[in-house]
């Protein structure tokens, strides 16, 4: 190869060189900016797992104090009826033993 030749190549080279991009960072950029949105991706759906778990957790709960509430409420109408036809019986028997005292003094 003569000395023309090889200017001429190297002259084409130069130019296809200069012809080429700038930066070939942008790809190494573009994957880093994929690889930080996935994790961060990741780290909602873990974060929406935790909140969607503590949820159900909460749910359970007030489902089950909701039940013992009812539970309990019907207990204390129970001993609330109960109460009350006590009182009235004794309000019965006193008045019985009014009529009973009444009869005896005539």
């Amino acid at each position: 190869m003569d000395e023309i030749t090889f200017q001429r190549k190297m002259q084409e080279l130069m130019s296809r060189i200069q012809a080429m991009p700038e930066s070939s960072d942008e790809p190494e950029q573009a994957a880093a900016l994929a690889g930080e949105r996935r994790d961060r991706i990741k780290a909602s759906v873990a974060e929406l797992q935790e909140s969607l778990d503590y949820l159900r957790l909460s749910v359970k709960y007030l489902v089950f104090d909701l039940e013992a509430t009812r539970r309990e409420n019907a207990y204390l109408r129970r001993m609330l009826g109960q109460s009350s036809r006590d009182a009235q019986r004794q309000i019965e028997d006193d008045e019985t033993f009014e009529e009973g005292d009444e009869e005896r003094f005539d």
